[in-house]
């Protein structure tokens, strides 16, 4: 049961942060607002189908963690759950088209290796 709970919450993260990823890149950098623009700025997040299907995604990976606490120990999922990491700079590579330098892949593999420590 943790294990397809971990896996809920590693897909779902992953998805969630490169939905938002594209549709933030898409967007470009929001200017400076104050609370008098917040109704705009608010309504501009509503018309995103990416950033909306994002939240959703994260959504479900919160709960999922949720579930995880009640049947495993937090030093098990939260180290568990940083998997993302690794599928997450895979991705950035391979469909954002990110420069990942050897020292992210670095910190990456020993991430998976902590993942591979707590799968014994």
């Amino acid at each position: 049961m943790r294990w397809f709970l971990l896996a809920i919450i590693v897909g779902c993260t992953v998805l969630g942060d490169l939905l938002q990823t594209v549709e933030m890149k898409r967007v470009g950098e929001v200017e400076q607002f104050g609370a008098s623009q917040l109704g705009n700025l608010l309504s501009e997040i509503a018309r995103r189908k990416f950033l909306i299907l994002a939240v959703f995604f994260m959504a479900i990976s919160f709960f999922a963690f949720i579930k995880l606490l009640s049947v495993a120990d937090l030093s098990f999922a939260v180290p568990a759950s940083a998997a993302s990491v690794v599928l997450e700079t895979i991705f950035a590579k391979l469909l954002l088209k990110e420069h990942v330098d050897a020292r992210r892949w670095a910190g990456a593999g020993l991430v998976a290796c902590g993942v591979a420590l707590l799968a014994l």
